[in-house]
């Protein structure tokens, strides 16, 4: 327990009636991992003498620890004032259920045995996979525009849809109120950097209104930035187009905020922006009499550890905690614009989820958007970024196929464009390899096979998922040049780019993976055009040409849950290469990330910005994620352990017989891939996150990680960090390099034995077969 005195006080709350308590819970972390998370709750009056004396009871329970427990909630409750009593203890009772409980609690999701097959949806920003789901589910991209759709990050959210005769259903989850604070507390602390650095008030609400990773934007809540108050808010996201002859269509679904709601938020923007200005002016004053000098001044890493005193100093003061609590009161304060009775609140009044059922279509569209919408004349009114996850289900078919399709889609977040061809692919997306039937790589037909493609071809070979796959190319339609005159030239051109992806992976995923994806690979692969139009506004030849490439598709998935043939002919392995494999997986996480710290050079990976490592350091410190953008330790030593891993499976000893052809082999160790691959997600986040939050906290916030030094000091933090979830198997074991590949190795054996191998021990008495402990 901290010694730090915690009191409360009382507040006028926000734009509400009556008076909030604000308080530090000493039982709870805050988003850098410190103890203390500042609170505020309304208190249900609006007498300034109750609320007095609620908070003398609130100052009673904080000032003697022995009323730090939930056991004692019965006896506070005979003592104190309700509101007192919930505004503490719930916080420490309230066992949040994971999201997808919340949603498979209200719609389940369907699997193979019920006749369906679970597709996921994987690709990169733009390349236009929501379109391509709004065809499947028969959404039209003028009226409907669900999901939405735009060049940049737009899907933020899991939508989930479940294509079924009968009403329509919806659940809708958000993101805890937690999580929402800890990224309005990183927009706050962006904006007040812009101001530090003297940026104009356009550039500071730029930084307030969005966030550095793109998936959180306030100003689909709080409305656009603009000069004059009385100017029309412009789109930000899908309004520009380089086509003359495509104009915008208005969105009949659409709820346009009246001009006096715009004038509100653009003064409430205002006043922010000043209101960071002041807090920013006050700390910037401190540290320089701290320093001696002014600070804005400073350049180079002066300048960088003074930034990092700056954001410190900044994290501590109540006025800019009392910033991100009005700010979070304005993102709750708009789900008063939804139903009250669809709407269902957690133990703290924080919504933890949104339901609909109904047999009116258009009505459901309309309600539904709310959650999922980028319309620009909505932005002010928006809860798109607090929403975690969309779960639809009814009668979505797609128009071009006669037949009611059973399909349960799954769309994510975009990958992102990464230039590092070691860069992983998120354990977001990974974990669900193996609960779904296909894996529906979509990618850009005129850049086909970038990086973040062939990250996703690694990571579902490796993990033995790679008869799921199916890649449909888009933009097929935009593929120009005289050298490509027809159809066939154009697909040969795409399907080359997957020969020679494939190619270049043969050392990463095996020569058998790699054959066994460009065996099957033609009739996987499907080429798409004008997926973002309707189907009847295509030129007659394109439009029946997209009418039988999306059947196909569809018909592929279908067929998806047929099961394969069990392989008879069962894999046996030597254990001695395994701790070959391990080793050099080690290697190949820890070189990457020692370059990533500046610590060391390694080729086609840089040295990060220390704001970009600080930034995966709060991540994690504050449990609020594994990782931040492109920096994953948790899915690079899952991805670099699967694939050493992998080639090791690849070269059996023996056989208990010959496989009958290349597929019986593949798959028989397919099966002991996805094993392997599915306990290493669970080891991987429990050896660099779990047993080292402590240090990872530390490296965050604690004195020594801050000012100048400061980025040297947490980059050896996080190599020590590293060093020790993966220690690297030597000619002279360490203890824990021996535990670490005890651990590895169980993994691997228990995964061959429970998918229908063996291990080959060497006795005195001669080779027989082990079971795995």
């Amino acid at each position: 327990m901290s010694d730090e005195p915690y009191t409360a006080s009382k507040s006028r709350s926000q734009n509400r009636p009556g008076w909030s308590i604000s308080f530090r819970h000493p039982l709870r972390h805050d988003s850098r991992g410190k103890s203390g998370l500042k609170m505020r709750r309304g208190l249900g009056t609006n007498e300034e003498d109750e609320a007095a004396r609620m908070v003398e009871d609130m100052n009673v329970i904080l000032g003697d620890q022995a009323w730090w427990s939930a056991v004692k909630r019965a006896e506070a409750e005979k003592r104190f004032s309700k509101p007192v009593v919930n505004a503490f203890y719930d916080e420490i009772q309230a066992g949040r259920e994971p999201p997808e409980t919340l949603r498979d609690r209200h719609i389940a999701l369907p699997s193979a045995a019920d006749g369906y097959a679970k597709v996921l949806f994987v690709g990169t920003t733009g390349a236009g996979k929501t379109s391509l789901l709004r065809q499947i589910i028969g959404s039209d991209p003028d009226e409907d525009r669900f999901p939405s759709t735009a060049p940049a990050k737009t899907t933020i959210a899991d939508i989930e849809v479940v294509q079924s005769d009968g009403s329509y259903k919806a659940v809708v989850t958000f993101f805890s109120e937690f999580q929402v604070q800890a990224y309005i507390e990183e927009c706050v602390t962006s904006a007040c950097i812009a101001a530090f650095e003297g940026a104009a008030d356009a550039r500071v609400a730029e930084r307030l209104l969005h966030h550095s990773d793109q998936k959180f934007r306030l100003n689909y809540v709080l409305g656009t930035w603009q000069e004059e108050p009385t100017q029309t808010p412009t789109d930000t996201d899908d309004d520009v187009s380089f086509d003359n002859d495509e104009k915008e269509v208005a969105d009949a679904h659409a709820t346009v905020l009246t001009p006096e709601e715009m004038l509100r938020n653009q003064e409430a923007l205002r006043t922010y922006v000043e209101r960071i200005r002041n807090v920013t002016g006050i700390v910037v004053m401190s540290l320089s009499d701290q320093l001696g000098e002014n600070v804005v001044r400073l350049t180079g890493a002066d300048r960088d550890a003074a930034e990092e005193l700056f954001e410190f100093d900044l994290n501590q003061r109540d006025d800019f905690s009392d910033l991100v609590h009005d700010l979070l009161g304005e993102v709750k304060q708009r789900f008063d614009y939804v139903a009250s009775n669809n709407l269902v609140l957690g133990p703290s009044g924080w919504p933890e989820l949104w339901m609909l059922e109904t047999d009116d279509r258009t009505e459901f569209i309309r309600h539904i958007r709310w959650f999922s919408s980028n319309y620009w004349p909505e932005f002010g009114r928006l809860l798109t970024p607090i929403v975690q996850g969309i779960r639809v289900r009814g009668p979505l078919y797609p128009v071009f196929d006669q037949t009611a399709t059973k399909l349960v889609l799954i769309d994510g977040q975009g990958l992102g464009h990464t230039p590092d061809s070691s860069s992983s692919i998120t354990t977001h997306i990974t974990r669900l390899f193996p609960n779904v039937d296909v894996i529906l790589l979509v990618d850009n037909a005129q850049q086909p096979m970038q990086a973040a493609p062939l990250s996703v071809l690694r990571a579902v070979a490796s993990s033995g998922h790679h008869s799921k796959l199916a890649v449909a190319f888009t933009h097929f339609d935009q593929i120009k040049g005289k050298s490509l005159p027809s159809f066939s030239d154009k697909r040969t051109h795409v399907m080359a780019s997957v020969t020679n992806a494939l190619t270049s992976l043969k050392d990463v995923l095996g020569a058998p993976v790699a054959k066994a994806i460009e065996r099957g690979i033609e009739e996987r692969c499907f080429m798409l055009g004008g997926v973002d139009k309707r189907l009847d506004d295509l030129p007659g030849k394109a439009s029946e040409y997209m009418r039988t490439q999306l059947s196909q598709m569809i018909a592929f998935f279908q067929r998806a849950i047929l099961p394969p043939p069990p392989p008879e002919a069962r894999p046996i392995y030597d254990p001695t290469g395994m701790g070959f494999a391990i080793r050099e997986a080690v290697i190949k996480f820890s070189e990457p990330w020692l370059a990533r710290l500046g610590l060391a050079a390694h080729n086609n990976v840089h040295r990060e910005h220390w704001t970009r490592i600080k930034a995966l350091n709060r991540r994690i410190a504050g449990e609020l994620d594994l990782e931040y953008d492109s920096l994953r330790p948790v899915a690079d030593l899952v991805s670099r352990l699967t694939e050493s891993i992998s080639l090791y499976l690849d070269k059996p000893f023996v056989w208990t017989r010959d496989p009958n052809d290349e597929q019986e082999a593949d798959a028989a160790i397919s099966n002991i891939r996805r094993g392997v691959s599915l306990a290493l997600h669970e080891v991987a986040v429990k050896r660099v996150i779990e047993q080292h939050l402590n240090d990872w906290r530390t490296a965050y916030d604690s004195p020594e990680y801050r000012g100048t030094g400061s980025t040297y000091r947490r980059a050896l933090m996080l190599r020590h960090i590293y060093d020790e979830a993966a220690p690297l198997p030597d000619t002279v074991m360490t203890q824990l390099s021996a535990a670490f590949l005890g651990e590895i190795r169980g993994i691997v054996e228990r995964s061959i034995d429970e998918g229908g191998g063996a291990i080959r021990l060497e006795t005195s008495a001669g080779p027989k077969l082990a079971k795995a402990p």
